[in-house]
């Protein structure tokens, strides 16, 4: 991906059988979230995950004046990310081939597609759920934190024909009172992607602006558990 950063890797403390794929959300980096794959180490969880945190590139954002920083597309107006607007189809579409390939990559080296979750926060959990239920193979999970749904009036036309993550559980956390992304957004997404037959589960953090809590976090780990149990060393 054009003037990205190498994406952050941490390993699987034992025998590698699942990955998780964390986006970051604008502005940000995939050091950004190293915090969850450092917390849950410290716990002793999902040793045998690896955790990869891709860096997007740097692109001129139009609602920062132009300036350049790390997204996964161009931004015109906050105002209208849920309503009928225009997108910048072209850059999330090439981001939506980047978070393809780095599943395709884990599948090649060996991980079963049904052991790899993809997730991210703000701009990078709306590439997650749009990557994630338009993705040719069928994955473990699929999470978004404080985003929204990402071309709404095209999204279906991407699932490929047999939609091999219909029945993907699709986690979403949102808090309300995000001024930054609309906790009312969160809510029309996950309603959105009820209707169109993904199985949503929606949380809500009372009084959480655009950021994580650790509620949230606990509820994320539970959901990590459930979708990729540990399998133990392999027998002799």
């Amino acid at each position: 991906m054009a003037n990205s950063a190498a994406a952050l890797v941490v390993p699987a403390l034992k025998r590698h059988t699942s990955t998780v794929i964390v986006a970051h959300g604008l502005g940000d980096s995939g050091a950004g979230w190293m915090f969850l794959a450092e917390q849950w180490r410290m716990k002793d969880k999902f040793p045998e995950t690896k955790f990869i945190l891709p860096n997007a590139p740097q692109i001129p954002i139009t609602i920062n004046m132009g300036m350049r920083m790390p997204g996964w597309y161009d931004i015109a107006d906050f105002s209208s990310l849920a309503e009928t607007r225009s997108e910048d189809e072209t850059g999330i579409m090439r981001s939506q081939k980047v978070f393809h390939t780095l599943i395709e990559e884990e599948i090649k080296a060996g991980i079963p597609s049904e052991r790899i979750v993809l997730g991210g926060f703000s701009q990078g959990g709306a590439m997650s759920l749009l990557a994630g239920v338009t993705n040719p193979t069928k994955l473990g999970g699929i999470f978004g934190l404080s985003c929204y749904l990402l071309l709404r009036e095209k999204v279906q036309s991407l699932v490929p024909a047999e939609n091999p993550n219909k029945a993907t559980p699709i986690f979403m956390g949102h808090g309300d009172a995000d001024p930054v992304v609309r906790y009312t957004w969160g809510q029309q997404t996950a309603a959105k992607l009820k209707e169109w037959g993904w199985n949503v589960d929606f949380r809500t953090y009372r009084g959480l602006p655009h950021s994580a809590a650790p509620e949230e976090i606990d509820d994320l780990e539970r959901y990590l558990n459930e979708r990729i149990p540990p399998l133990g060393e392999k027998s002799a």
